[in-house]
């Protein structure tokens, strides 16, 4: 899956390649994300990269138990950001993307945008609160 947002910065990129299985299923390593939803993250990935897709998944928790109720994985082989401005805030829209793709659960409203006066990007979330402001952490430059 590939997400792209263009912008005046160049803009920003990540190719996301994912699978799910069954909960009961799966043997390796997973991170749960809420209740039998689990993540299986990539090897090697930065903790910021895992708390957003982590965020990114958990945001469609609700809908994943009701259509798979004993549970599911979904284990990502392969997160890669090609040459752009990368956030780990991308990580989170790559996997609703491929989420609503593989699942065809309802859009969450995670969006970004370019905010000119300000020469930044802006994310909106829906109604989920993103951990920048759950007070689970801090990301600093």
């Amino acid at each position: 899956m590939r997400y792209r947002f263009h912008s005046p910065l160049g803009g920003l990129a990540a190719d996301l390649t994912a699978e799910w299985s069954p909960l009961g299923a799966y043997r390796g390593f997973s991170l749960q994300v809420e209740r039998q939803i689990h993540l299986a993250p990539p090897a090697g990935i930065h903790w910021r990269d895992a708390t957003w897709l982590s965020f990114g998944l958990a945001a469609h928790a609700e809908d994943l138990m009701r259509r798979h109720p004993g549970g599911l994985v979904v284990r990502v082989t392969e997160l890669t950001c090609p040459l752009a401005h990368f956030r780990p805030e991308v990580a989170a829209l790559a996997i609703d993307s491929w989420i609503r793709g593989e699942f065809g659960v309802p859009d969450r409203g995670f969006r970004v945008s370019f905010d000119r006066d300000a020469d930044d990007y802006r994310f909106a979330w829906g109604t989920c609160v993103p951990p920048t402001e759950n007070g689970c952490s801090t990301f600093g430059t």
